[in-house]
């Protein structure tokens, strides 16, 4: 019987996250503040811990796990590195396919990762309440839990189109202790502010990191974590790609390319940087690294690599990235993890510089995949993870064409138990795809901050 299922036992799980901006050909450009001068630290301390703050500026190559996350990884990690050997028999390819499935965790995604850390780091520093914002529900849903396990109090502002097609989601996070509200809501400025101009507004990830960094900056007693973008969120993700490694070595295998679904890049990033460091290396010169977002929200592939804030309202630093503009408001896609304006550094820098690449697909393609997977293999996933998914089907099937029997690899970054709601509209015909129009991009880019 052939094995499909490799699987690490617990005492191998990563001891260290890989930060790759040790093995960066240039020097990441820094954050800076309105005046065009580096943010200092004493600034971001108004809502980050000292130790998230001194990893994202880290240049050290290997950074320790803390025990007490480790401990609280043992619940869910080593995740699965599963061999697909259905999908290729559905497919008739010659191509062998694997994923990842970050599925497995207690909020059903990769996203806990980072959030214990980032729980774990504040409780470390005294603070006893976050804020965050949140998408598709994926990340609010992590941070409540991982609030949780360490007693601290946790607020989410959650896109108030996601808040109203995913209500399991929201049940999830307040059963584990923390409050959801509607972004924009009443209870800032920001969002008072996008309700007065857009009374039926449908929110964004940008205008719901402006409420919860706003509330965060407004109290002593309470942090800021955010579940994408910035440096310490990618490194944390690292560990999905290290363990990879670990189990592509008990496979005796290894990827020719790998997809990842990309919003605000930290399953890609998770996935992807620790093989880039072979690449880097020039063990593995041919390895494709590819990012997978939606043509309704094409920053990577349609966006300008400019400084941009990281919200809506100009809260944020300004960062060098794919930007689509802070005030590009994205249609409300049933992919709401990926509904960012912009995306992470690290990754921008890395696609800019030609080292990983960028596609983007349609939204009804991608639940074609998705159900194609689900029939295949037997894992409703999540509709970000179908971005990924389609890509390595169409990766597959180019290779049903040629002959060519590649080794694919894509990131299953959480299942999609509670998002059946989209399954129902996509099967009711009622899904449509959205290619946004680049007047709309130019006009919302015209508004960058001028750097």
């Amino acid at each position: 019987m052939q094995t499909t299922r490799f699987v690490l036992e617990q005492q191998e799980i990563p001891t260290h996250w890989y930060n790759v901006v040790a093995d960066l050909p240039n020097p990441p450009s820094p954050p800076l503040g309105p005046d065009g001068n580096m943010v200092s630290p004493e600034q971001m301390l108004a809502i980050f811990p000292g130790p998230l703050l001194e990893q994202e500026m880290s240049g050290e190559r290997w950074i320790p796990i803390p025990e007490a996350v480790r401990e609280i990884y043992r619940l869910w990690r080593p995740s699965p590195l599963i061999r697909a050997l259905r999908l290729e028999q559905a497919l008739g390819t010659p191509a062998k396919l694997y994923y990842k499935n970050e599925g497995v965790s207690p909020a059903g995604s990769h996203k806990p990762n980072t959030a214990v850390p980032q729980a774990f780091y504040n409780h470390q520093v005294g603070i006893r309440r976050l804020t965050t914002e949140t998408g598709a529900g994926q990340w609010g849903s992590s941070m409540a839990f991982a609030g949780q396990m360490f007693g601290i109090d946790v607020r989410v502002f959650m896109v108030k189109v996601s808040y109203e097609q995913k209500p399991s989601r929201r049940s999830m996070m307040q059963a584990w202790g923390a409050e959801v509200f509607p972004s924009p809501s009443n209870l800032t400025q920001a969002g008072r502010e996008a309700l007065a101009k857009h009374p039926d507004s449908e929110g964004s990830l940008g205008l719901a990191i402006s409420e919860a960094v706003e509330e965060a900056a407004g109290r002593p007693d309470t942090n800021y974590c955010l579940g994408s973008v910035l440096n310490h969120v990618l490194l944390h993700q690292t560990i999905i790609g290290l363990e990879a490694k670990k189990q592509f070595k008990l496979a005796g295998d290894w990827p020719d390319v790998i997809f990842g679904p990309c919003g605000g890049g930290s399953s890609f990033g998770g996935i992807a940087l620790p093989f880039l460091a072979d690449k880097a290396a020039g063990k593995t010169p041919n390895l494709r690294l590819v990012a997978v977002e939606p043509t309704s929200c094409p920053t990577l592939t349609k966006g300008a690599y400019a400084y941009d804030y990281g919200d809506a309202s100009g809260y944020t630093p300004i960062m060098k990235m794919y930007t689509l503009g802070h005030d590009f408001m994205p249609p409300g896609i049933h992919a709401g993890g990926l509904r960012y304006h912009g995306d992470s550094p690290l990754v921008s820098q890395l696609v800019h510089e030609g080292l990983m690449e960028a596609i983007a697909v349609p939204q009804v393609a991608t639940f074609e995949a998705g159900v194609l997977f689900a029939k295949a293999e037997g894992i409703i996933p999540a509709p970000e993870s179908c971005h990924a998914i389609r890509a390595a089907i169409d990766e597959a099937l180019r290779c049903k064409a040629t002959g060519e029997p590649k080794t694919i690899l894509f990131n299953l970054t959480g299942h999609g138990h509670f998002d059946m709601a989209s399954y129902d509209r996509y099967f009711s015909g009622k899904l449509e795809d959205f290619d946004y129009p680049a007047e709309a991009i130019q006009e919302s880019l015209a508004h960058l901050p001028k750097v």
